[in-house]
């Protein structure tokens, strides 16, 4: 009888146990929270024997560690993240009334996401590619999203061409190698593309590290004050660190050392407590002001030029805190140019507008439809409505009455708020069109930015082109890219050509 207690308490204390063994450390548990006895060695039929299906504890193992992963993002699968605060230095409220720019001291907490942009989630971080410069605020009216990159522009000016584009330069269905072949085949049937690629291969296309590089929003948008009145915006991110990149053999070298460098060198200096910060500035555009410009402000091939739209301060964000857990805080924080609050809306930027989709739709596909409910997406103040359930729905909401998940309700308290409603756009001689902006411009700005470069880095880019472009075999292609940058510089497009073996009698022929 004595045994069979003893026997009896020995099952209880294994199944239901104790917080701590005798040892006064913390017990392992399940996922349920049932003690485990033996976190080291399977179940099975004796000591030779197979392993027992009944083991409950090795299958929720093994099946947590399957489902570790969530896929990967398409694009921006590699990058690192930290912590901190945006801290107002102008009053903007005359412009817009989002709450964080509202006034001159106000603070709001933010999570930061950089990356590379086509490269894959195991990539080194050396090489050549954009990088993604996303701020997520959390303000008392909901989150707000800046989706950026540390270039100002982007390759394409409508939404519907970028599946194709991140298609030619991710790596071949073939031979699942990145080939210049394919993407420069591409670029050679899109003018447009000119201005970013000449960006790239300077050395921006390969940062120091992530604090060393500026941002922008790349797209416009607009801001609503109070009084309803419409002003076009677009952001920029100043590193107070100084703008610092690699040339390509000082990056080779680096991959020889430590291809993880930026994610390194950006949580280093956090715990360090020497805190990364950027100094946000905005530019301003009265609508009626929008096509007095050689260039359509709504394409983002096209960089706001600071000579003609004045740059002002508005604030300045400092890092302070580093991830704890990477995959809860940064693979699995969200974000999106949708996101949006009182005060911001989207342009009719055409690939600003393909976006807004995409972008929360790529967030549902990786995470769930309930990706907003996990902690570093969640907004500050719980949001009250009536969505619910679905895949690892987590936020069951208690209302005053929990029979009513529907509105209007006469039973329900929720109810709009009629000063948040969308402000009213009046559109005249309307017309549905399917065709290319008529103000392309795709030259000019390249060849100004190519003049603004110091011989050395011109001497870099020409350098870094011809690494690439070199190993293009279509000659054709090669011809049609030289004629875009001869287009933008004569200097620059000769260059280009001398470099890889061109004379003028090649063109002549063509």
């Amino acid at each position: 009888m004595k045994t069979r207690l003893i026997t009896f308490i020995a099952l209880s204390v294994a199944l239901f146990g104790f917080a701590q063994n005798n040892s006064g450390k913390n017990t392992i548990t399940t996922n349920g929270g049932v003690p485990v006895g033996d976190n080291q060695n399977s179940k099975t039929v004796g000591e030779y024997g197979p392993v027992l299906l009944e083991d409950i504890h090795l299958i929720e193992k093994l099946a947590a560690f399957d489902r570790e992963r969530t896929p990967e993002r398409v694009v921006h699968p590699r990058g690192a993240g930290a912590s901190g605060y945006f801290e107002a230095t102008k009053d903007m409220s005359d412009y817009t009334r989002a709450v964080l720019f509202a006034e001159a001291g106000k603070k709001t907490d933010l999570a930061v996401r950089f990356s590379t942009v086509i490269h894959g989630k195991g990539s080194p971080e050396t090489a050549r590619d954009p990088r993604g410069f996303a701020v997520k605020f959390y303000t008392e009216q909901g989150n707000y999203d800046i989706v950026g990159n540390n270039l100002p522009v982007f390759f394409i000016r409508d939404a519907i061409k970028f599946p194709d584009m991140v298609h030619s330069l991710k790596p071949s269905p073939v031979t699942n190698k990145q080939d210049p072949n394919r993407f420069f085949d591409f670029f050679s049937h899109q003018p447009e593309s000119t201005h970013l690629i000449t960006r790239l291969y300077t050395d921006l296309g390969t940062p120091k590290g992530y604090q060393y590089m500026n941002g922008s929003s790349v797209h416009g948008y607009k801001w609503i004050n109070k009084a309803g009145k419409v002003t076009y915006v677009k952001y920029s991110w100043v590193s107070k660190q100084g703008e610092k990149n690699l040339t390509a053999e000082e990056a080779t070298i680096q991959q020889g050392k430590d291809w993880q460098h930026a994610t390194v060198s950006l949580r280093k200096d956090i715990a360090d407590k020497n805190y990364p910060q950027w100094d946000l500035y905005v530019q301003l555009i009265k609508p009626e002001d929008m096509h007095s410009f050689n260039f359509w402000p709504l394409d983002a091939t096209k960089d706001w030029p600071a000579d003609k739209i004045e740059k002002i301060k508005i604030g300045t964000m400092t890092l302070n805190q580093n991830p704890v857990n990477y995959f809860e805080q940064v693979e699995s924080i969200a974000f999106s140019p949708a996101a949006l609050i009182p005060g911001v809306e989207p342009s009719e930027d055409k690939l600003l507008q393909g976006r807004l989709f995409s972008y929360f739709d790529t967030q549902r596909h990786r995470l769930g439809p309930n990706f907003q409910q996990l902690e570093i997406n969640k907004p500050l103040k719980n949001p009250n409505n009536y969505n619910s359930d679905g895949w690892l729905s987590a936020g069951n909401k208690r209302f005053e009455n929990p029979d009513v998940n529907y509105q209007p309700s006469s039973r329900s308290s929720l109810v709009e708020d009629p000063q948040y409603k969308q402000v009213e756009t009046t559109l005249t001689n309307v017309t549905i069109t399917q065709k290319e902006i008529s103000k392309t411009n795709d030259f000019a700005q390249v060849g100004d930015f190519y003049r603004s470069l110091s011989k050395q880095q011109q001497d870099n880019l020409i350098k870094n082109l011809k690494g690439d472009l070199g190993q293009v075999t279509d000659k054709k292609i090669q011809m049609k890219m030289i004629t875009y940058f001869y287009k933008a510089d004569k200097e620059y497009g000769m260059r280009v050509a001398k470099s890889l073996g061109f004379s003028a009698k090649d063109f002549m022929n063509h």
